[in-house]
């Protein structure tokens, strides 16, 4: 059995742009503050862009906060949720939640960090991130020979 590599450029620059050291320098732009777990994400490309989907379940949009920086785009939540039992009284029982993270990813030299936008449904962050025009593909051209 011979070892047969393939080369597929639409999936290898995807993964050497979009996840480079970035991911992997869990100590500067991927962390937990609260020492929870950090949200995962979905990350798909076509012809037209990128499409980042990160599973966010029970927070609302007004929990992130989104930036792109000399490419670096950074998702950042920070959530503090409080529940009391008998105001003014002694408790016997007081619970907080605290959740707050950071994700950043380098994004790759075809995408137009100025027309960068997000959602958010049914606990999924939505963030799409488009193509520049002549980052697209264009169609194959016949030549006429003369």
């Amino acid at each position: 059995m011979a070892l047969v590599k393939t080369n597929y450029p639409l999936f290898g620059n995807l993964f050497d742009d979009f996840f480079g050291t970035e991911l992997a320098d869990w100590r500067n732009q991927n962390y937990s503050a609260t020492n929870t777990t950090l949200p995962k994400v979905n990350i798909k490309e076509d012809e037209n862009g990128f499409v980042v989907e990160m599973a966010a379940p029970g927070m609302k949009k007004g929990d992130f906060k989104i930036n792109v920086d000399n490419n670096l785009l950074t998702i950042f939540s920070q959530k503090q949720e409080e529940q009391k039992e008998g105001e003014g009284e002694k408790y016997t029982r007081r619970e907080f939640a605290y959740q707050a993270f950071t994700r950043s990813f380098t994004l790759p030299n075809s995408a137009d960090a100025d027309k960068v936008s997000a959602s958010y449904n049914d606990g999924i962050l939505t963030v799409t991130i488009p193509k520049k025009e002549e980052a697209k593909p264009k169609p194959p051209k016949s030549i006429e020979i003369s």
